[in-house]
């Protein structure tokens, strides 16, 4: 598939999304939201659903969360317009609320499409219930920062899944927002190790298994972290002679702890008392600059 053909298809599944009524958020929406960037990078952002200004504008991640999503993608060399952005949930939910499950399932498609289109080597899922998605069971503060292979059944049956706080808790919290740019300097690193994966499975027999997820550990030397120099990796949007078919492979994939989800616990990111997500992005009111561009899918 052409480049040109992958935006065709993008195209047309934003134009479903635009008319969608598959579940009840339809009701309120301003603007859908199916996402915008790249057609050919190998890295997708995939966050939880759109706010205040995403449902007025039909952009993902613009206002306050949006530009400490920019700021993370500077930190490591990399521009907005180089990777692809998206959230699970197409349309605002009222009142900014976490998504329901039936309003995620009804949008799960429309999201494994564009994957299967995009074919990204590597995946950041930014809030935990876009890393639900990839991870079900984690738990955002244990698995931020960690990566595991996506399984097939998301849209990608090569690719890896890196997990990200949401930007909007980092506005909220110091110690998330530090620890989201320490994350964010390990995902040039994860983006390499998904492309290492990749070459080696185009080679490799069917059974052969893939080694377990990357766990945090002693950052190699290149990457960026707070406080030091961008370590920029080049080539985010691959030529289309690089795409090839790939055989089914087994993989072998760690379990993090599975805890169950609680109001009260007392994790930086995680729900507090009041029932309010502070991974959702939703909720910035701030001003959008109009001389932004970019081409919508």
């Amino acid at each position: 598939m052409t480049e040109a053909e992958r935006r065709a298809a993008l195209e047309a599944i934003a134009t479903e999304i635009r008319d969608c009524r598959r579940c009840r958020l339809h009701e309120g929406r301003t603007k859908a939201v199916p996402g915008e960037g790249h057609a050919s990078t190998e890295v997708v952002f995939v966050g939880e659903g759109p706010g205040f200004n995403e449902d007025r504008l039909g952009r993902p991640f613009v206002g306050r969360a949006g530009d400490l999503l920019v700021k993370h993608l500077g930190s490591v060399g990399w521009r907005r317009d180089e990777v692809f952005i998206t959230n699970v949930v197409k349309c605002r939910p009222p009142e900014n609320r976490d998504p329901e499950p039936d309003e995620i399932a009804a949008c799960a498609p429309y999201l494994k499409r564009q994957l299967e289109i995009l074919d990204p080597a590597l995946i950041v899922t930014l809030g935990r219930h876009s890393m639900a998605r990839f991870m079900p069971g984690a738990r955002i503060s244990q698995a931020h920062g960690t990566v595991r292979p996506a399984q097939p059944e998301t849209g990608v049956a090569d690719a890896m899944v890196f997990a990200m706080y949401h930007p909007a808790a980092a506005l909220r919290s110091t110690e998330v927002e530090r620890q989201s740019y320490d994350d964010m300097g390990r995902v040039p690193n994860a983006l390499e190790e998904a492309r290492r994966r990749r070459a080696e499975r185009r080679v490799a027999p069917a059974t052969t298994a893939i080694s377990p997820p990357l766990l945090p550990g002693p950052e190699p030397v290149g990457v960026a972290t707070v406080g030091t120099s961008p370590a920029p990796v080049s080539g985010l949007a691959r030529a289309d002679a690089g795409r090839v078919e790939r055989a089914d492979v087994a993989v072998a994939v760690a379990n993090l702890p599975a805890e169950p989800e609680s109001a009260s616990a007392n994790h930086p990111g995680d729900i507090p008392a009041d029932g309010a997500d502070p991974t959702n992005a939703a909720g910035s009111q701030d001003p959008i600059d109009p001389s932004d561009q970019q081409t919508l899918f």
